[in-house]
């Protein structure tokens, strides 16, 4: 049978056609999926207080479209659901829920802003004081988290490898989704997330105190093989095998932290 366009005697835009794949392609209504949660967010960020019904209307959106989102939201911890408040007399049935950012989205909505000023803050420092200067911002930074991770290593015992794996441990409660590996050639410290990326892009030093740091707490040379300011996707450590270990013939085994 002919369509409807074609009964009518209109053809199909490419455009259309192009529109209707787009909408029934997988990767594309997920995409559209993240960027209505991102309007969301910042609907939630401007106005504060608000209700589904509300944020619909903002939005042009179902009243089922936006409680999917702000369900699935809810599960993630992004924002909390309260009943309105009301002045003055109030009708019958429940009040209204309103929904508000939680604090940890609200901080992720303002990172950039602070990577700005972190950044213009050590430029600062750099013009002020020179690189010297920078060099010993930055470890004076690292030497509170030093501190924390020692602490949380202290039955780590002596060996690099297993050093590095309680490290992992350390970092990883600190935010950085860090797991050790013991390879051939001695053990990997990797770190998924690191807070201060943009600003180390800029600024090496950074990244330079966080490598003194591990190789003090691992208790051996480390060498800094990538890093997410370089833009690669993981902050790599190497730490080299110790001789006694790589002459001993011990198969290689691979530890995860991880998970």
């Amino acid at each position: 049978m002919k369509n409807a366009a074609a009964l009518s005697g209109q053809q199909p835009t490419a455009a259309a056609a192009v529109g209707a794949a787009v909408v029934t392609t997988p990767g594309a209504l997920a995409a559209t999926e993240v960027s209505t949660r991102d309007r969301v967010t910042q609907l939630l960020l401007e106005r504060g207080a608000t209700t589904a019904a509300q944020l619909g209307v903002a939005l042009g959106l179902s009243p089922a479209a936006i409680r999917r989102h702000l369900d699935a939201m809810l599960a993630d911890g992004d924002v909390v659901a309260r009943e309105q408040t009301v002045r003055g007399s109030r009708g019958r049935g429940r009040p209204a829920k309103v929904f508000l950012l939680t604090d940890a989205a609200r901080g992720r909505c303002g990172t950039h802003h602070y990577d700005n000023m972190a950044t213009a803050a050590l430029r600062w420092i750099a013009r002020s004081g020179g690189s010297d200067a920078v060099e010993a911002f930055a470890t004076e930074q690292v030497s509170a988290l030093e501190s924390r991770c020692r602490a949380a290593m202290e039955d780590a015992g002596d060996d690099p490898l297993a050093r590095a794996e309680a490290l992992a441990g350390a970092l990883t409660a600190e935010g950085y989704a860090a797991n050790a590996t013991t390879i051939a050639s001695g053990g990997q410290l990797c770190q998924h997330h690191c807070p201060v990326a943009h600003v180390a892009a800029e600024f090496p030093q950074l990244c330079e105190a966080e490598t003194a740091v591990i190789s003090r707490l691992v208790g051996t040379h480390v060498q800094r093989l990538a890093t997410i300011a370089h833009g690669d996707g993981v902050c790599t450590t190497h730490i080299p095998a110790q001789p006694s270990r790589a002459q001993s013939g011990n198969p290689v085994t691979t530890v995860r932290t991880d998970r």
